[in-house]
């Protein structure tokens, strides 16, 4: 492309507060598909060596596939570097982890994920939806949907999962908001002696939610139950390997849901028509929660590390180079879907790739999936639909698509839609 001021800038988290930069991606799929990108001093964070953003979806399912090039091991997989002596810390994840490793942590863990427990939970999940909206929407009045329902409805979803006790969801909260609105004002940094912000993945700030897992096993060791943790307290897994599940599950288990669900109520209310044809029963909630999914993608972007010199694209990438694929681009990809920027919720074949690719694909899918399409069905028999009352209020994260505040109102089932 020329001088790199001609390359937009999707790094800055600032811009997410406005909502996909779909404008920018769009300049980079036609004109730069692996683009440099600089890692300037922002909020606070220390500045980085630069990446290359990829965000055609043939490179970025390339990328997730290719993981003998494109390593999760070598630098983790977030934008910013790790401190260094942090990173052999951080690699326990199995997020963090290359094949074969990664296989074998993931086979142990898959035991757990059960289409049989998972699909157990759709009556409990179903109940709890009906119980939140029947709440959120008995004024018929305004109501903040993230704050009335979608938060409690993901959180309290995810701990019924693990089999955490109703007395301590509220440190599950916590703990994600930690870990994924570090890049939002909204959640002040925690600042070491030198007044730097302290990484929330850092062993310093685990510690309490490490310990709280140890606690919660030895009791699913001595009262087993049908949930998750139960499963990963007697398996194979050292003990280091259990807390970074837990911290994996905690954190990845109730965000995906957390972010998918407002925002998929969100691209509903701005696509009347749309909505009017889920209300209606025209087309399947199934292909209407993966065109949700596309269209408002839990997480925004993944890092890799390239572990030989390679070439994608046309773009050279040399050995160690940081390489960010950006699924939200990905799924608005020309190439591949057809008017990209329309909700068409029975768009059929939806190749997303909002749950990733390649052996890191979401371990939760299906059970993310479960519980969007509950929610969606049981907010259809709530109401006649949805429209906003007011603009959403978006978290500041190049990583989360993550929505902090979502104004609607609920139209009657007798009211015309509109």
């Amino acid at each position: 492309m020329g001088d790199t001021d001609e390359v937009p800038d999707v790094f800055d988290p600032r811009i997410y507060a406005s909502g996909i930069p779909h404008d920018r991606f769009r300049v980079l799929r036609d004109r730069a598909p692996v683009a440099r990108q600089e890692e300037p001093e922002i909020l606070g964070w220390p500045a980085g060596a630069g990446f290359w953003a990829v965000t055609r979806h043939a490179d970025v399912v390339r990328v997730l596939k290719d993981s003998g090039t494109y390593s999760s091991h070598l630098g983790a997989t977030q934008i910013r570097d790790p401190d260094p002596a942090d990173l052999p810390f951080i690699r326990r994840m199995m997020l963090n982890q290359d094949p074969p490793e990664h296989g074998r942590l993931r086979r142990l863990v898959s035991r757990a994920f059960t289409p049989g427990r998972i699909e157990r939970f759709t009556e409990t999940a179903r109940d709890r939806a009906r119980e939140l909206l029947a709440a959120a929407f008995a004024d018929g009045g305004e109501v903040d949907l993230v704050r009335a329902v979608t938060d409690d409805y993901a959180l309290l979803n995810l701990t019924d999962l693990l089999g955490v006790p109703a007395s301590d969801r509220g440190l599950l909260h916590t703990w994600t908001e930690r870990v994924i609105a570090y890049q939002d004002p909204d959640e002040p940094p925690v600042l070491d002696a030198e007044g730097r912000p302290v990484n929330p993945r850092s062993p310093a700030m685990l510690a309490e939610m490490f310990s709280y897992a140890q606690e919660l096993a030895a009791h699913k060791r001595a009262h087993p139950a049908d949930d998750v943790m139960s499963v990963l307290a007697t398996s194979e897994l050292a003990d280091a390997e259990l807390e970074m599940f837990f911290f994996l599950l905690t954190v990845a288990g109730n965000d995906t849901v957390r972010s998918a669900a407002p925002g998929g109520i969100l691209a509903l209310a701005e696509h009347p028509a749309e909505q009017r044809r889920l209300w209606s029963g025209e087309v399947s909630m199934g292909t209407a929660v993966d065109e949700l999914l596309r269209v408002h993608p839990p997480v925004l972007s993944f890092r890799r590390t390239a572990a030989r010199d390679t070439e994608l694209a046309g773009q050279k990438i040399r050995e160690g180079d940081k390489v960010v694929v950006f699924h939200a681009s990905a799924n608005h990809d020309e190439r591949v879907f057809a008017d990209p920027h329309r909700l068409d919720l029975g768009r059929t074949p939806n190749p997303h790739v909002s749950f990733g690719d390649g052996p890191h694909v979401c371990l939760g899918a299906h059970f993310a999936r479960l519980q969007l399409r509950v929610f969606y069905e049981e907010t259809r028999a709530a109401c006649g639909g949805l429209s906003l009352a007011g603009p959403p209020r978006r978290l500041v994260s190049n990583f989360v698509n993550g929505i902090k505040s979502l104004p609607v109102r609920p139209l009657e089932p007798s009211a015309p839609r509109s």
